[in-house]
């Protein structure tokens, strides 16, 4: 009789390992991919496109300050980024217009404080993909190569 029982309670052993084992490996996994999630972002911009003038406006919307010399942007048209990144600052810069404003400006210095904007002016010639009206836009904005905030519109 004890030998028709040791299948059983062995059985019971093997499936109490299995589900031991993958319970383990479940809390791992979950604590590990946890870990790889991006922290959120306590920044919100904005972000206006004029297609035909090529120009781009990113406001601050809320959020904490900026410093704006450890800043960069990258900008995509309908999921393509551009040719040339506006530099964070610049005045004269391949593939944009003289004279970019706010944080883009050379002449800024401090943080990008809420309620503040920043503009540019694509060149059509030197850079693209150049915004048609209707088109996506987004800008997203890193700190210290940390993304911070993620702007989109469509071009009008």
């Amino acid at each position: 009789m004890s030998r028709a029982i040791a299948p059983v309670v062995g059985s019971v052993l093997l499936l109490l390992c299995v589900l031991g084992l993958a319970t383990t490996l479940a809390i791992v996994a979950i604590g590990f991919s946890s870990g790889l999630s991006a922290p959120t972002s306590q920044v919100s911009l904005s972000l206006s496109v004029d297609a035909e003038e090529n120009r781009f406006v990113v406001a601050h919307e809320g959020g904490e300050s900026l410093d704006a010399r450890s800043l960069s942007v990258v900008v995509e048209v309908e999921g393509e980024p551009l040719d040339h990144q506006p530099p964070v600052p610049f005045f004269s810069a391949s593939g944009f217009e003289p004279g970019p404003t706010g944080v883009f400006n050379v002449g800024y210095s401090g943080e990008w404080d809420v309620g503040e904007s920043a503009s540019f002016t694509l060149n059509p010639n030197t850079n693209g993909p150049v915004p048609e009206r209707g088109s996506s836009v987004s800008v997203t904005v890193y700190e210290e190569e940390r993304p911070v905030a993620r702007a989109g519109t469509t071009a009008r």
